[in-house]
């Protein structure tokens, strides 16, 4: 017999589960320190789209344990997610998003989770957590197009992180990468539009690859092994094949006395 509510699309239980005994549950544990963890990712603006990167790397410690795990999830035609942290917290909140991109699919209004309301989405959970003092130790960046004021696309890039801390960018890298990343970025865009000039698609891409080069030379948690997501304006985001950095050590019998 068909529901009088209409259909439903999701079954939760309903049912009150019993609680085990304090003693059972033994001592209330939380996770202090992560453990699986990925480093960098960076987040670059052209004219007309987004381009993300991230390796495949998931460190347990200092130990390069897990070397093909993508950081990088396409939510929609129209959204990418990329993060840095704690590789099982990751997994947790795309559980989450993943049933509420399926959610929004079964609705079928014509509507779709844009980057600027995920972003916001994210920043709420993740302080949520810290304010419990359960932090999820991720952060995130979000990239996509979005309508502005005037109705027309335009590009979104937000950073969100574990304190729930948010703000949108050009220009974003997070971890070791804010420190060596960020002033690659920046002056290849100033060097594309002091003039009046545009950074292309094929430009990002080439900054973006260069500065992960940069990475897995100087960042002992990097991994040859990266991923590259392209996010335009007009058209659908896709997440490029593994790229592999083809490391140039020729130099490295000149560097003496850390023996």
């Amino acid at each position: 017999m068909a529901n009088a509510q209409g259909p439903s699309f999701e079954r939760f239980s309903t049912s009150i589960p019993t609680m085990p005994s304090a003693a059972a549950l033994g001592p209330m544990k939380r996770t202090q320190t992560p453990v699986s963890t990925g480093t960098s990712v960076l987040g670059l603006r052209y004219d007309g789209g987004i381009v993300l990167a991230a390796d495949t790397l998931a460190s347990y410690g200092s130990l390069l344990r897990y070397r093909d795990c993508t950081r990088l999830h396409k939510v929609n035609d129209n959204t990418v997610i990329a993060c840095m942290g704690d590789y099982a917290d990751f997994q947790y909140l795309l559980s989450i998003i993943e049933q509420k991109a399926i959610t929004e699919d079964c609705m079928d209004d014509g509507f779709n989770i844009t980057a600027r309301s995920l972003h916001s989405w994210l920043t709420r959970v993740l302080y949520n957590k810290r304010c419990k003092f359960d932090p999820l130790w991720t952060t995130f960046l979000v990239a996509g197009s979005d309508m502005d004021d005037d109705g027309q696309k335009t590009e979104f890039l937000g950073y969100v992180d574990k304190l729930g801390t948010a703000y949108k960018d050009g220009i974003i890298a997070t971890g070791y990468g804010s420190m060596l990343a960020t002033p690659l970025m920046r002056e290849a865009v100033e060097a594309k539009t002091k003039d009046g000039g545009q950074l292309t698609e094929q430009d990002a891409i080439n900054v973006i690859n260069d500065c992960m080069k940069i990475l897995y030379y100087r960042d002992a948690r990097a991994h040859f092994r990266y991923e590259i997501a392209v996010i335009p304006t007009t058209g659908s985001a896709r997440i490029e094949a593994p790229v592999e950095v083809k490391g140039d050590w020729q130099v490295a019998h000149l560097i003496r006395g850390y023996e």
